[in-house]
This record gives C-alpha cells, structure tokens and sequence, in this order.
C-alpha cells in the first residue's frame, strides 16, 4: 500500500499543477474579451479566431482543471442520504462509485474521444467560422482531460481504499472529504493541522 500511496501523491501533484496552471486561461480569456468588445465598439472590426480563443481556453480550464477539482472534492455533489452517514460508511460508498462509476465512465469517454480527435486532426478539420481556428486542438481536450480525471481517479480510490483499511487516517473537520485531507497532507496545502498517515504513526 506505501508504493500505491507514493503513486497517488505523484498523480496529485500533477493534477494539481495542471490545475493551477490552467486556471490563469481564465484570466487570459477575461482579457480577450475584453479586447474583443473594445475593438468591437471603438473600431467596428471582429476576428472569428479571437472569439473561437475565448471558447478554448475555457473549454480547457473546465476539462483540464476537472482532476484538480475532483482531488480537492469540490466537484458538485447532491448528498441526501451518506451525509447522514458514519465516516466509515461514507469512505466505503466513495470506493464503490469510484470503482464503478467514475472509472468506467472516464474510460469509456476516453476510448471514443480518441477516433473524435483524430478524425479532426488527420483532415486538419477548420472552423465553419471564416477565419476561424483549427478544430482539433479542441477535440483534442476532450480525451486529454478523460484521461487525466481516469488517473486522478485511480489516486483518489486509492486513498479510499487505503482509508478503509485503516492506513491512511480520514479527516477530522466537518464536511470536508477524506481525500481533501490527506491530498492537503500529502502536498502541503492547508493549514498543516490534519492527521497524518495511520502508518507513519506505528512506526
């Protein structure tokens, strides 16, 4: 399980750093808006490629960042019932999605992604818009960032798993997940206050 949860930390750093990078394309895509409606009113002139950028970079950010935000769970959530739940319980019903749901689906959206983007990419697919970008950097989002939230999905079982055996130790503030905690610990987020892994405690 300790070599699991060195490959879980690794995959958090990346996300994580994938995220946080990405997340600056909102800033990015803020100021060329903001130049597109200038231009627009001052100058009576639009590019097509400057509006299709816009839609990019937040196509990247809401797929791209989607690992980071499943790491720090975050991602939205209607919890009616396991809120009610023991922690145990709540652990045990996070595996049982993550390895029946989350995985396959990510998978499954990767596999028949991938023709998506290479149909696109091997006719070098244009925009329908004149003067419009190329198409398959975008498509090719879609199955980088499936395979992206598989592998975060593997770290974050991982934990879950590790949690209900009774390695890693789970949270103890209130309303905030396990893999929030231990993802802080394991990467030096937080306030550095969360316990540490059951198993460094034994030793």
């Amino acid at each position: 399980m300790g070599a699991l949860l060195a490959l879980s930390r690794g995959i958090d750093r990346m996300t994580t750093a994938l995220g946080r990078t990405v997340a600056w394309l909102i800033l990015a895509a803020i100021l060329v808006s903001a130049g597109n409606a200038i231009i627009r009113k001052v100058f009576d002139q639009s590019s097509n490629a400057w509006l299709e950028m816009q839609w990019w970079m937040f196509g990247a950010v809401f797929l791209i960042a989607s690992p980071w935000t499943l790491r720090l769970n975050e991602h939205v959530r209607i919890d009616v019932l396991s809120s009610r739940l023991p922690q145990r319980w709540r652990n045990a019903i996070d595996v049982v999605g993550h390895a029946f749901f989350l995985l396959p689906v990510a998978a499954v959206v990767l596999v028949t992604s991938w023709p998506f983007f290479m149909r696109a990419f091997v006719q070098n697919e244009q925009s329908s818009n004149a003067g419009g970008l190329p198409q398959w950097p975008a498509k090719f989002l879609i199955p980088l960032a499936f395979a992206l939230l598989l592998i975060q999905g593997v770290s974050e079982l991982i934990k879950r798993v590790a949690i209900v055996r009774g390695d890693l130790a789970p949270a103890p503030q209130e309303g905030v997940g396990p893999a929030v905690a231990n993802a802080r610990l394991q990467t030096g987020d937080g306030d550095g206050g969360l316990p540490p892994p059951v198993s460094a405690t034994k030793g």
